[in-house]
Formats: structure tokens, sequence, C-alpha cells
């Protein structure tokens, strides 16, 4: 939120007030106050020193006597043209270095986010029409997966290489028994960029128990309903091969995946600290019983 956007000596808020006003979308302190999230005292500021400037002008109202119209000078207007220039030479900068495929992700991303945001209050259903969800090894998924999980967890838990390397090495040890019916993964997909992945291993823990493992949502893609979709898929898996039990292990502080995990029948086993992932936490293992048993 530092000085300097778009190419300008102004701050962020002041950057997007002569973009508000140039284009109509407010015209005065009000309405700059409610789009810019401010108080009245800080929209009163932000004016004064962008008049002061000689960005913009204050008027009188002649609706409203009360209130004050807000319009760009000359310079204001120029000094818009420039960052809009500047957004521009931005975009096409950013563009000419990809390839035709990439351009067009860009854009499919672009329709959806739009698709998404004018479907009021449906946007995930909007936006999961264009996911699919593949069952099984997909070349890439190993490499996919492993580098979600490390991310995420390096950025938000400070997990390290012993994480990367656990979840590298388990995870391509998996996937050479992926062919075995009681094993298998499901991701999602929007286009070649997974959006999500969770895995079913029916073996390491003995008969009758099945194993939840590398369930991961690509943080771009919280929010659209992709792990529930994938927990969902999970659980009919597990519950179609009869398995007994479903466990898993996690830790502490993953709310969302906890009440994913709730809903779809888990239960809190045991929970202790532990080091098994490289870094010290409060590691859960959570159970799920058999639906036709519960």
């Amino acid at each position: 939120m530092q000085k300097g956007l778009a190419g300008t000596d102004l701050s962020p808020s002041a950057v997007h007030t002569l973009i508000e006003l140039g284009y109509g979308t407010v015209t005065n302190g009000s309405g700059l106050g409610s789009l810019l999230h401010l108080e009245k005292s800080s929209v009163s500021r932000l004016v004064q020193r962008l008049e002061n400037e000689g960005l913009i002008e204050v008027g009188p109202d002649l609706t409203d006597k009360r209130s004050h119209v807000l319009s760009l000078t000359q310079d204001g207007q120029r000094l818009l043209g420039t960052i809009e220039d500047f957004a521009r030479q931005q975009l096409h900068a950013a563009l000419d270095v990809l390839s035709a495929w990439e351009v067009t992700q860009i854009e499919t991303g672009l329709a959806l986010f739009a698709k998404a945001l004018s479907t009021g209050n449906q946007p995930v259903l909007a936006a999961l029409n264009d996911v699919e969800v593949h069952e099984g090894y997909r070349p890439g998924v190993i490499a996919s997966v492993a580098q979600l999980h490390a991310s995420f967890y390096s950025e938000n838990y400070g997990f390290g290489a012993v994480f990367e390397r656990k979840v590298a090495t388990e995870l391509s040890e998996f996937m050479a028994r992926i062919d075995t019916p009681v094993n298998t993964t499901f991701s999602a997909y929007l286009g070649s960029k997974l959006l999500g992945s969770v895995s079913l291993d029916g073996e390491d823990l003995g008969q009758g128990v099945c194993h939840l493992r590398w369930f991961i949502v690509s943080p771009e893609a919280q929010g659209m309903g992709i792990g529930k979709l994938l927990i969902s898929k999970a659980t009919e898996f597990v519950d179609q091969r009869a398995f007994d039990r479903t466990r898993l292990w996690t830790f502490k502080g993953l709310d969302a995946a906890r009440s994913l995990y709730e809903k779809h029948g888990f239960v809190l086993a045991r929970e202790a600290p532990g080091t098994q992932w490289g870094t010290e936490v409060i590691e859960q293992e959570f159970a799920r019983q058999r639906a036709s048993s519960r």
C-alpha cells in the first residue's frame, strides 16, 4: 500500500479515486467513501490532497446543498490517461511472453470469474460446471499435488523440505499401486490446471480400513466448492467398496478442512504434539465409520 502505484507518486486510494471519478462511477465524497471503504475523515483528507495538487475540483451539488460534486481537472484527466497507458503496457508486456494457449487459459479464467460475479448467489455452481474431476493417475498429477502441498504449507505453516520430500516420496509410491481396485485418486481440473486432489489408499492400514491422503485445494480455488466435491467423491468410494472405517491424519488449525471432514462423518479420534511433517504441530487423527454401520 505504498505510494508509486501505476507509475504515479500517488497512494493506491488516490489512484483509485482518479479512476472512479474519471469513469463517472462516483461523483461525491459519500459515494467515494462507500466504494473505497474509507471513513469520512479519510475521504476528506484524500479529496483535499488531490484538490491541492490540482487533480480534482470540488463544486456545488445543485440537487443537494449539503453535498459537493467531485470531478477531474484537465491535469487529472491527463494523469488518468497516463495511468491507463501504464496498465495497457503492463498487460501487453505480461501477455507477450505467453503462448497462445496460455492466453486462452487466462481468457477462460476471466470469463469464469465474470460469470461467477454475474450469478449473484450461485458463483460456486457456475464455476463447478467447468471443472472436470478425473479418477486415477493422470500425467503430471504427482508433481502438481506435491507442489500444491509444498507451496501452501510452506507459506502458511512454515513446513519445509522434510514435508515436501515426504509428500513426493509417499505419493510416488502410492501411484505405483494406483491400479489396485481399493486405491484411487480424485483430481479436479480446470483445463490443465489442478484445482484440488484427494487420494484413497485401501492397502497401507490393513484390511477393512481406508486411508484418506493428500487432500489439498489450491488457494486460488478455495470457496468454489472443490473441497466438498472431492470429499464427497472420497466418501462415496469408501462406502461403495464397503470399507469398515476410513482414517486420516492432519493437524490442528486447518478449520475449513476439519469442517468438511466432520460434515462427511469423520470424528476426531485423538490429538497430540508431533513432528512427522518436519515441524511440530498438534497432530490429529480423524476416523469415519462406513455409512451403513453408523
